[in-house]
């Protein structure tokens, strides 16, 4: 059976849901932007979904059916496709960021806005675009490895970095766990948890 993670896009035929959808979500744009997977709770065999347009205020949340899934791109493909030859803030912290996060040995990969324009082509990156990561870190990591997040949190500078770290049990930005809090809010499918055990189950 497929898993489906959050940050995942789908491509789906026909409409989600067969619901309605806001206006600026017509039939041209719903073709060619792919939907992505959200962290909510489902019935067996559907998707909880959203999707995106051209703003940041163009967001619109749905389920989709797993049998109309026709195409999925994970964030960790994304990370492997080749940079398009434009240049942006977010695209040239992405070349910055790549070798140091290849080199951690983390699953890894760009979500939000970069990732939607590699996956889809769509011009959707702004100038003031942050760059929105996934590393995928199953086990609370050792001192070498705090180390090296903190050295990639350090040199991406040309652009916002939000970092999320997914454990499997769910996602927490890397700036909470890094500044020492005691505790992070930690996004499940069940909603949203504040833990000081976020490798641990909710």
């Amino acid at each position: 059976m497929e898993t489906w993670r959050a940050h995942d896009l789908l491509w789906v035929s026909g409409l989600p849901d067969g619901a309605s959808m806001p206006a600026w979500a017509d039939a041209a744009w719903l073709a060619a932007a792919p939907l992505v997977v959200r962290r909510a709770s489902c019935a067996p065999g559907r998707i909880p979904a959203g999707v995106r347009g051209l703003l940041r205020s163009e967001r619109h949340a749905c389920e989709v059916d797993a049998a109309a899934v026709v195409r999925r791109v994970t964030p960790e493909v994304l990370a492997r496709m080749p940079l398009p030859d434009f240049s942006s803030a977010a695209l040239d912290a992405l070349r910055q960021a790549a070798p140091l996060l290849d080199a951690t040995g983390w699953a890894w990969g760009p979500t939000g806005g970069v990732g939607f324009t590699l996956a889809s082509g769509l011009p959707v990156l702004r100038a003031d675009s942050d760059l929105d990561l996934v590393l995928r870190i199953a086990a609370p990591p050792d001192a070498a490895q705090a180390d090296a997040l903190r050295a990639i949190a350090a040199k991406v500078t040309v652009c916002r970095l939000d970092l999320q770290i997914d454990t499997g049990h769910g996602g927490f930005a890397y700036a909470e766990w890094a500044a020492g809090r005691g505790r992070v809010l930690l996004k499940t499918d069940r909603g949203p948890v504040l833990t000081a055990t976020p490798w641990e189950p909710a």
